[in-house]
């Protein structure tokens, strides 16, 4: 189990970086008006996914085997409508403070677990996934401006993402005793297409740049999506959400070098912050989730 553990929070790490990634290039290819929507950049996003998943379904026959079909759906539609609502954030406000906002889904993740799985987070995981958040806060400081400013439609859209992500990724959690990773992010794949595309007409872009930018935005969310859904397998909701709470931190990072933001003195504290609590909650936060198997019993393929 301990073997276990360890590789999931390798899973979560790495997904996060790959996350953060995502919301640098996401907002390059939707930088001016030539760029694309978010409803436009939504739909290429899952269409990559989709095929990526399909064809991973063709290569290890079995792979597919839902079981929990309403909740797929359920899965799918909410995590869907939150990304759409996160790129229109993207699309709006700074990549840092629109992932900033969008993360926030494990802190409502944490509360609605509460009451649909019945997980109880720890004093010591409480603690530090207070830290954390007060961490990632350090790090959007400079740019806290932007979030005041609640009336703003990238603001709104951001939180709303959290909301629904929160409620996304607490049936991720109740899906993987029975569903195995890439089943349960295709349902995410076709609910996300089911959520976005109908508002992706208009022109589209033409510029091979920035359609090359929108695959990679799909690439990446495929290999994060695919490593967090299978880390659920092995932690409750609140010890992934203190692992998730560093994609912000790896947003602003990326951003560095790629968008020209800068992160300041008080924002390199919250980095630190946020990494200490991160080692604090793994080392004392542990403890089973009450009701759920601690890892699926349903696996019969996983991706290599």
């Amino acid at each position: 189990m301990k073997t276990k553990r360890l590789a999931a929070r390798g899973q979560l790490f790495v997904s996060g970086a790959l996350f953060g990634l995502m919301a640098s290039v996401a907002r390059l290819a939707s930088r001016g008006g030539t760029g694309f929507t978010a409803a436009q950049m939504t739909t290429v996003r899952f269409a990559v996914g989709a095929a990526m998943t399909l064809a991973l379904f063709r290569l290890r026959p079995g792979t597919f085997r839902p079981v929990r079909r309403w909740l797929l759906v359920s899965r799918g539609l909410q995590g869907g409508l939150a990304v759409l609502l996160y790129f229109i954030a993207l699309a709006r406000i700074p990549a840092g403070q629109a992932t900033l906002l969008n993360n926030l889904f494990p802190v409502f993740a944490v509360g609605i677990s509460v009451f649909a799985l019945g997980e109880r987070p720890t004093v010591h995981l409480a603690l530090a996934l207070a830290l954390v958040t007060v961490g990632v806060g350090l790090v959007i400081a400079p740019g806290a401006g932007a979030l005041l400013a609640v009336a703003d439609a990238g603001v709104l859209a951001g939180l709303a993402s959290a909301v629904l992500g929160g409620g996304a990724v607490v049936a991720i959690r109740a899906l993987r005793p029975t569903d195995n990773a890439p089943t349960i992010f295709f349902s995410f794949c076709l609910g996300g297409l089911v959520m976005a595309a109908p508002f992706s007409g208009g022109p589209w872009p033409t510029d091979p740049r920035l359609w090359a930018l929108a695959v990679a935005v799909g690439v990446l969310s495929f290999f994060a999506q695919i490593l967090m859904t299978h880390a659920y397998g092995v932690f409750t909701v609140a010890e992934a959400a203190l692992w998730q709470q560093l994609t912000p931190a790896a947003s602003f990072l990326w951003a560095l070098p790629i968008l020209g933001e800068r992160l300041s003195p008080v924002g390199a504290c919250g980095l630190v912050l946020g990494a200490c609590g991160v080692v604090y909650g793994s080392v004392l936060g542990h403890r089973p989730a009450e009701g759920l198997p601690p890892a699926p019993i349903a696996e019969p393929v996983e991706p290599a």
